[in-house]
């Protein structure tokens, strides 16, 4: 317990009131959403079938289970073929599992980074300002991170897209043989509700709006950002020195501005006496 209170003591989580630490804080929430809400997922969708001519074989409620990673061709369901008690197995068509579980990896991996750059942020500041290469790490990360939220979010939009047809009863209707005949009646008695997963893109969308946005705040933590003044900071003073000197130089045989007299001006006076105070074009003139 005091180990703890002591970790807690030396944190400085005045870094979460900054912009870069706040968003990335949100980065691992929305993450956590993201995947949860397509992880998570379960739908289910029933059709009916009428037999007009063996109301014996009619089923009026066929109920399709599927759920995350959507392998869709791996779902099978029983529908009847209105002749006698026989009856036929089906399966969905469509394999999106890639698109889902590209998502889903990138949501995890994206809500790791953040909760451990968080954790950085507040216990580990000084090691993460070290010789600049914690911030050029975060900085390659982040925009790593920020391209990779855009291309999983758009490919599982596509995919949910097609998920949404290929699980749409009128189309599932037509797998079923009984359905094609003019005689049967065929309908939808209930369809998927798509609300988790149209969550989770907007999730995906929204984490690539944050990580996009602290590609910014990030950058300003870099030496490249910093780069006049990190350069002259990390110089020896000698380096410094000359630099200076080559900025700004001087003639040490000129007046300044104040009137005053510069250092050769006086050895040119003080050459025209003598030692003794004497002037030395004395014996001349004698």
């Amino acid at each position: 317990m005091e180990s703890a209170n002591q970790l807690v003591s030396v944190g400085t989580f005045q870094v979460l009131k900054l912009p870069l630490g706040f968003i990335r804080v949100l980065e691992w929430l929305f993450a956590i959403f993201a995947f949860a809400t397509c992880g998570g997922y379960s739908g289910q969708l029933r059709v009916s079938v009428d037999c007009q001519l063996d109301k014996a074989s009619s089923n009026l409620s066929i109920g399709i289970d599927f759920a995350y990673p959507f392998r869709l061709h791996q779902v099978s369901f029983e529908a009847p073929l209105c002749d006698g008690r026989r009856r036929e197995s089906l399966f969905l068509i469509g394999d999106y599992s890639s698109s889902a579980e590209f998502f889903v990896t990138i949501a995890v991996f994206a809500f790791l980074y953040s909760l451990m750059a968080t954790i950085v942020y507040i216990f580990f500041q000084n090691k993460y300002r070290e010789n600049n290469r914690g911030p050029l790490i975060d900085f390659i990360v982040t925009v790593v991170f920020a391209f990779m939220w855009l291309v999983s979010s758009s490919a599982w939009a596509q995919a949910l897209s097609d998920v949404k047809v290929a699980t749409d009863p009128d189309e599932v209707q037509e797998l079923i043989s009984a359905c094609k005949v003019m005689t049967n009646k065929c309908g939808s008695v209930q369809g998927p509700r798509w609300s988790g997963l149209n969550t989770s893109v907007v999730f995906g969308f929204l984490n690539f709006v944050l990580w996009a946005g602290n590609i910014w705040f990030v950058f300003k933590e870099t030496g490249w950002h910093k780069g006049g003044p990190a350069r002259y900071a990390g110089a020896p003073p000698e380096k410094q020195a000359a630099t200076f000197s080559q900025q700004q130089p001087y003639n040490q045989g000129s007046f300044d501005q104040s009137g005053g007299y510069s250092g050769q001006g006086d050895r040119e006076q003080a050459s025209e006496y003598s030692p003794v105070g004497e002037p030395t074009s004395y014996s001349n003139q004698m």
